[in-house]
């Protein structure tokens, strides 16, 4: 089966992406991206597809994967009641990379290296690193970055990392249309997103039906096509009240809000606060 493109976006004022996927299931969805991940899975135990590797995962499973390298997870069965839940940190390669090159570092880019063929960590690494996986989720983005530099560490330290992919295994290139499509598709919402943006628009840029076009989108970004949109417009608001004086009102309508109670709510389903409430934490 050909693995599909993913698109992965930095989080807010990061250069990386930090996320946790809360899910009543977790479906098979081969799929690959230019980043590297590391991947925490918790409460879950099922299949895990890495690269030509299959494995039964349980509770705690903690990987760190290559760019391009073909994967997935697969489970229907909770260890306890509620939901599957795996945080994830996503490293652009160039970013990852040049850190990586520090002399004090040197460690790190060996375990990029080894991280072709899919890095597995033991008990103790996941359990330490589960601490810091939840403590990023209400910190500073420093405080994240520092915190993702201690799992890193961790991973590093492990004698018990093993790799996951035979030996020899490289990800095959695999060609796709859609990464095209994709690419133009959020390159074109961020150069316009203060204008009205609409799906059948998008769509008519990607060169397909409207209905298509919210599949393809939310299959390789993980978010509907307005939650998109909606989060990168409060992104930008919350830049501007953080290094402006600007009134709220203004900011709305700089952001692409069409009226200031659609950006309140916006902002309140996004940030757990109104933008005033907000910029006051920060100040604080």
């Amino acid at each position: 089966m050909k693995p599909m493109y993913e698109k992965v976006l930095p989080t807010e004022n990061s250069s990386w992406r930090y996320w946790l996927y809360a899910l009543d299931e977790i479906p098979f969805n081969w799929h690959y991206h230019p980043e590297y991940e590391i991947c925490l899975t918790l409460n879950s135990r099922g299949q895990r597809y890495i690269g030509d590797d299959i494995y039964s995962y349980d509770n705690l499973d903690l990987v760190l994967l290559g760019p391009k390298l073909p994967h997935t997870w697969h489970s229907r069965e909770l260890i306890n009641e509620g939901q599957h839940l795996t945080y994830v940190a996503q490293l652009p390669v160039t970013w990852i990379d040049n850190i990586a090159q520090m002399p004090e570092l040197k460690p790190l880019g060996d375990l990029l290296q080894k991280s072709k063929r899919g890095v597995a960590f033991s008990l103790t690494t996941a359990i330490a690193c589960r601490e810091r996986f939840v403590a990023m989720a209400d910190v500073t983005p420093m405080q994240r970055l520092l915190w993702l530099l201690e799992i890193l560490q961790l991973m590093c330290d492990d004698p018990e990392a093993r790799l996951i992919s035979s030996e020899g295994y490289t990800p095959a290139s695999v060609p796709d249309s859609s990464t095209e499509k994709i690419d133009k598709v959020i390159a074109y919402i961020h150069q316009h997103y203060t204008e009205e943006l609409c799906a059948e628009k998008m769509a008519n840029l990607a060169h397909m039906s409207t209905n298509h076009f919210h599949r393809f989108f939310k299959q390789r970004t993980e978010q509907t096509f307005t939650e998109f949109v909606n989060q990168l417009r409060i992104g930008r608001a919350c830049s501007l009240l953080l290094t402006t004086d600007m009134p709220v009102a203004n900011i709305s309508h700089r952001c692409g809000f069409n009226n200031l109670s659609n950006f309140n709510r916006r902002f309140m389903q996004l940030k757990n606060c109104t933008p005033r409430e907000f910029k006051r934490s920060y100040l604080k």
